[in-house]
């Protein structure tokens, strides 16, 4: 199992850029009183179709033809179960595909988050060909990055460019920290 939830993260919307999303949208809410941490993983990909959704959950199934396994949307589900969560596909061919995992915020077998800040950055920078909308919430704070709205200021400069790549980097961090106070989950 993967040891933080931000290599589930990672995983699942890897998987929508190999789906050929153009966008791809995240979203990590932590809500104290309801106590849930939950992820939603919405993409507009290919999609798929309503026997593909049933398998993807089946460690023993993958599209990949590199290996005979695919473990990152099973253990996501087993991760967000175990702590009394819940996880959920909804699929449309053509239109794209929406995960959502609900985590018990501070349920003992609950994994930490782990760098979502490090992981968001690297989305954006290694996968130029879609755009990503992220949305960090805590409670009623929350803050929004959109690739979109930064291509419009920055033109052709690559995200993969240093001083773009390291100030998507800080600011993730920063409205982080302004958002949650420096909460660690």
């Amino acid at each position: 199992m993967m040891p933080e939830i931000s290599l589930n993260i990672l995983d699942v919307a890897e998987n929508s850029t190999r789906a050929g999303a153009k966008l791809v949208e995240i979203t990590v809410a932590a809500d104290v009183k309801a106590d849930t941490l939950t992820v939603i993983i919405g993409d507009d990909g290919c999609g798929m179709s309503a026997e593909m959704v049933r398998r993807v959950v089946d460690p023993f199934f993958t599209t990949r033809s590199t290996r005979k396994v695919g473990l990152g949307v099973p253990f996501l589900k087993f991760a967000a179960e175990a702590t009394g969560g819940s996880f959920s596909i909804t699929s449309t061919e053509g239109v794209g595909t929406t995960v959502t995992a609900v985590f018990g915020l501070t349920h003992i077998d609950r994994m930490p988050l782990g760098d979502i800040s490090e992981t968001i950055r690297l989305l954006v920078v290694y996968h130029p060909e879609s755009d990503f909308r992220y949305t960090y919430r805590y409670n009623d704070a929350s803050f929004v990055l959109d690739t979109r709205e930064m291509r419009e200021i920055l033109g052709d400069v690559p995200f993969s460019a240093p001083e773009v790549s390291d100030y998507i980097k800080e600011f993730l961090i920063e409205n982080k920290q302004e958002t949650d106070n420096g909460a660690e989950y």
